[in-house]
């Protein structure tokens, strides 16, 4: 739910609170965001929820989009209570080297005071002809675990065959992003299965959960594919 400050309140995110609430009944396991998540998205009642505090940002209307800078600290999220913390770091965008640089410097934080730090890894930029490539994704997934991350978060590369050669090739859990908004639910389960059979270790959907038709039913599919072992096809029919 970190769109917020890259796009806006976008259909979904218009009041967190309420979208906090869906996923949380839906039995998510976190929910990851910027601090105005923390902040205005807190919710005293219901089922508990955890929360990743994300650390860097950039805009839409920025000259470079994809040069992700550091907003928040490791220390600031301790405080507001949050369970671990996340970068985004878009490797063979222009400004790599600055952000490869953030994610050292946090994971550093994070190991002084025990703080579990997820990197958001994905293949960007002018070498980048798809961001679903193999070569390229697990060569970002892998720097993300070199570098400090104890969970990556990366793109599905397309088929299971792929994407085990990402899992196989980083030392720590790798969870598939949800990526943009899909046309079908059985198209989002089935990518999510898929990667689960890869060896991927769980997920982090955003619109394809916030944007959906009931957010909290659809929790409730992906956890029976993660959790539970069901096919794609059998939670459609459920």
């Amino acid at each position: 739910m970190d769109h917020g400050v890259s796009v806006g309140p976008i259909k979904g995110l218009e009041n967190l609170r309420d979208a906090v609430n869906k996923v949380a009944e839906g039995g998510a396991n976190a929910v990851l965001g910027h601090i105005g998540l923390a902040k205005h998205g807190h919710r005293g009642y219901g089922h508990d929820i955890g929360l990743i505090m994300h650390l860097s940002g950039s805009t839409s209307l920025a000259p470079d989009p994809n040069h992700k800078v550091l907003v928040k600290t490791v220390e600031e999220a301790i405080k507001f209570g949050a369970d671990a913390v996340s970068v985004h770091v878009n490797v063979g965008a222009q400004y790599e080297a600055e952000m490869l640089a953030v994610l050292g410097t946090i994971s550093e934080r994070c190991d002084y005071w025990g703080m579990p730090l997820l990197a958001m890894m994905y293949p960007r930029g002018a070498k980048v002809e798809s961001e679903h490539d193999v070569e390229h994704v697990k060569l970002a997934a892998r720097v993300g675990a070199e570098l400090g991350a104890d969970i990556v978060k990366t793109n599905y590369t397309g088929t299971p065959d792929t994407f085990r050669e990402v899992t196989a090739g980083c030392p720590v859990p790798v969870v598939v992003a949800g990526g943009p908004k899909m046309d079908t639910e059985l198209q989002l389960l089935e990518m999510i299965r898929e990667s689960i059979d890869a060896g991927g270790r769980g997920v982090a959907i955003g619109r394809n959960v916030f944007q959906a038709k009931d957010p909290t039913a659809m929790v409730r599919k992906i956890a029976l594919i993660v959790h539970e072992g069901y096919d794609a096809e059998e939670v459609i029919k459920l």
